[in-house]
C-alpha cells in the first residue's frame, strides 16, 4: 500500500482524467465509417484507420490534427483514390468539429483541484497537440490551479524523468493521476514514483496494456477523482 506522506507535487493527466475526450474520438470514428461505408464494412474501416494512426504516430504525434491527417490518408487509400473532393472536405470537417467541442469536466474535478492546490503543487502533464490542449485548458477554467503545465510529445519513462528533473522533484515526492495505465501509471511505477489510476469508461486501443505488464507494479486504482481527497487527507 502506497504511503503518500512525502508527496509534494501531483501531476494530472488532462484528457479523460479532467475532461471528456475519448468519447469524441469514438463519435468521429463512427462518422468516418458512415462517410466511407460504400467502400468497406465499418469494422474494416475502423481497423484500417487505427493502422494508419499507428503508422503515422511517430511523424504526427497525438491529438486531433494527427487523427484528422490519418483520416484523410485512410480515406484516400480505402477508396482507391476515388473519393470525391466533397467527401474529403467532410472528413476534414469531422476533425474541425472535434476541435470545436465543448470542454466537459468530469465529476468533482474542480472541487478536487481546488482542495489539493492548497497543500500541494499541482501540474498538468498531458500529451497531444499543444494548441488544442491550450484551448481546452483555457475553456476548462482550471488554469489557475496549476503551478506548471507540460504538453509532452509522449509519456514514457524518459519524458517523466526529464519533467521531474525540470521540476526539481524526487520520484518519491511525485504522484501522477490519470486514466491510462500505459501513459499515466506504469512509467511512474517503473521510476519508483507514485501513481493513481482513475479509469475512464472508454480507452483508446493504443493505450491498452496486458495483465503481464501491470503484474507486480505498485499503483492504486480509484473509481472517481473525489477519492483522492480521502487518500491524501
Amino acid at each position: 500500500m502506497s504511503n503518500y506522506k512525502n508527496i509534494k507535487v501531483i501531476g494530472f493527466d488532462a484528457d479523460d482524467t479532467l475532461w471528456v475526450n475519448e468519447t469524441y474520438f469514438r463519435e468521429a470514428e463512427e462518422a468516418f465509417c458512415t462517410l466511407l461505408s460504400e467502400y468497406e464494412t465499418p469494422n474494416k474501416l475502423d481497423q484500417e484507420l487505427f493502422k494508419m494512426e499507428m503508422a503515422n504516430l511517430e511523424l504526427y504525434g497525438y491529438g486531433v490534427k494527427a487523427f484528422t491527417l490519418s483520416m484523410v490518408q485512410a480515406a484516400l487509400e480505402l477508396s482507391n483514390y476515388n473519393i470525391s473532393n466533397k467527401k474529403l472536405e467532410q472528413v476534414l470537417n469531422i476533425g474541425k468539429t472535434m476541435l470545436n467541442k465543448p470542454v466537459e469536466l468530469l465529476d468533482g474535478v474542480e472541487e478536487v483541484l481546488k482542495t489539493l492546490s492548497k497543500k500541494y503543487k499541482l501540474i498538468l502533464a498531458t500529451k497531444g497537440d499543444l494548441l488544442d490542449q491550450e484551448r481546452k485548458l483555457e475553456k476548462s477554467g482550471l488554469t489557475s490551479y496549476f503551478h506548471h503545465i507540460e504538453v509532452l510529445s509522449d509519456k514514457k519513462e524518459t519524458n517523466y524523468s526529464k519533467l521531474l528533473n525540470h521540476l526539481d522533484v524526487k520520484p518519491q515526492q511525485f504522484l501522477m493521476v490519470g486514466n491510462s495505465l500505459k501513459s499515466d501509471v506504469l512509467p511512474l511505477a517503473n521510476l519508483k514514483a507514485h501513481a493513481i489510476h482513475v479509469p475512464f469508461h472508454t480507452t483508446w486501443a493504443h493505450e491498452l496494456v496486458t495483465e503481464k505488464e501491470t503484474n507486480g507494479k505498485e499503483y492504486k486504482t480509484i473509481s472517481s477523482l473525489k477519492e483522492l481527497l480521502n487518500l491524501l487527507d
